[in-house]
């Protein structure tokens, strides 16, 4: 495995700390059982050496080693029937050609249900639910139920058909170190990349060079998400893991779509890599690294997902609360106006687009995100954003 590049930056003229406070690494239950992902085919080499400090040395000053678990993947095309030799947390499916899932389906094997207790399995379930689209196909991550197989049917007029089958809590597992303790600072508090289990080294092509180089750009408006997986989740790092292994990976964006992320027990979580210095998702300079949650309205545009499926459902009060924190401190940050409209220009192609300074992903593409329930709540947001004290 080709170790990845050590960064160099110069010493940060605004610190992490100055904002949202050191990452911390608390435990609270099942829930933040810290895992690794390492894709199996390239992404890691079974060593625990890299940049991840998993070499055995001593952890730096600060930290501490916390064991993490390696991701188990395997990648597939097409229909073709997928078996595993590990339980499957996650199917990963993507496809071109095709906007709608309509058509599409998965049916999971190996589950322990049905009749047939050699190859019990799920009834055909749709590739849908709310899902991300963008202008010529579609992602969705599937709950696989711990299977150890599946089976695929396209989208109609899909020209193309991908998945990954992941397990992101049970492999082998190793150590990396992480902050000792956590810090609250103006109320918000996040969990880094290495508290929940990020393999940097994703982000890495074989040859050591980064697969989706950090460009900064000022903020100008922010966007709000939810990834489509299970309400009720009993660990949601593992999600984040299995979300940053199909986005990094299968989707080939070389890291986590995301800027944050935040489950139902309104954890943040750090996501889309920025850098040793500055605050997360931002340089030392207060610019804000591009991230990949709004195809072509990228750059300058704050993604932030929600954990679960907030079609019929809103999100808990823990999870609401942390989001208006999160976007109450960016907007403070950056002196902006929550309830204004504005007219978002991206940097690197100069398009234009008419959007709420805090708007959901459908404002800007064909898509169901951020549910129907979320999507109502935005107004109310906006509004406690404003109010905040």
């Amino acid at each position: 495995m080709t170790v990845p590049p050590t960064p160099h930056r110069r010493s940060s003229r605004v610190t992490r700390r100055a904002l949202f406070g050191t990452a911390g690494a608390v435990a609270a239950g099942a829930a933040l059982t810290p895992a690794v992902i390492a894709a199996t085919g390239g992404s890691g080499d079974g060593s625990g050496q890299g940049s991840d400090g998993g070499s055995g040395d001593a952890a730096p000053a600060g930290t501490m080693p916390r064991s993490f678990p390696r991701t188990r993947s395997a990648a597939a095309t097409g229909e073709e029937a997928v078996r595993t030799d590990f339980p499957i947390g996650f199917v990963g499916v993507a496809w071109a050609g095709a906007r709608s899932a309509a058509g599409g389906g998965i049916r999971l094997t190996g589950t322990g249900e049905g009749e047939d207790a050699g190859d019990a399995g799920t009834d055909w379930q749709p590739l849908s639910g709310g899902g991300c689209s963008d202008s010529n196909g579609g992602r969705l991550l599937v709950a696989a139920r711990q299977a150890s197989g599946y089976e695929l049917r396209a989208p109609d007029g899909a020209t193309s058909l991908i998945s990954v089958a992941l397990d992101t809590s049970r492999g082998p597992r190793r150590e990396i170190p992480v902050p000792k303790d956590p810090t609250r600072v103006r109320g918000v508090e996040y969990l880094s990349r290495a508290a929940w289990g990020a393999d940097e080294s994703l982000r890495f092509l074989p040859d050591g060079t980064e697969n989706t180089p950090t460009e900064f750009y000022p903020f100008q408006t922010l966007t709000v998400h939810h990834t489509v997986t299970p309400n009720d989740d009993p660990d949601p790092a593992a999600t984040v893991r299995g979300i940053y292994e199909f986005h990094a990976i299968t989707n080939d964006w070389g890291d986590i779509g995301y800027h944050f992320l935040i489950d139902e027990a309104g954890r943040i979580y750090e996501g889309r890599y920025s850098g040793e210095g500055g605050l997360p998702a931002h340089d030392e300079d207060g610019n804000m690294v591009t991230a990949f949650h709004v195809g072509g309205f990228n750059s300058g545009n704050l993604g932030i997902a929600l954990l679960g499926d907030l079609t019929e459902q809103g999100p808990t009060e823990a999870a609401r609360a942390a989001l208006t924190q999160l976007v109450r401190a960016v907007f403070r940050l950056h002196g902006r106006d929550p309830l204004a409209d504005v007219t978002y220009v991206n940097p690197v192609n100069g398009t234009e687009v008419e959007v709420a300074e805090i708007s959901g992903h459908r404002d800007w593409l064909e898509t169901d995100c951020p549910g129907e329930v979320m999507y109502a709540e935005l107004a109310a947001l906006r509004e406690a954003v404003a109010a905040g004290g």
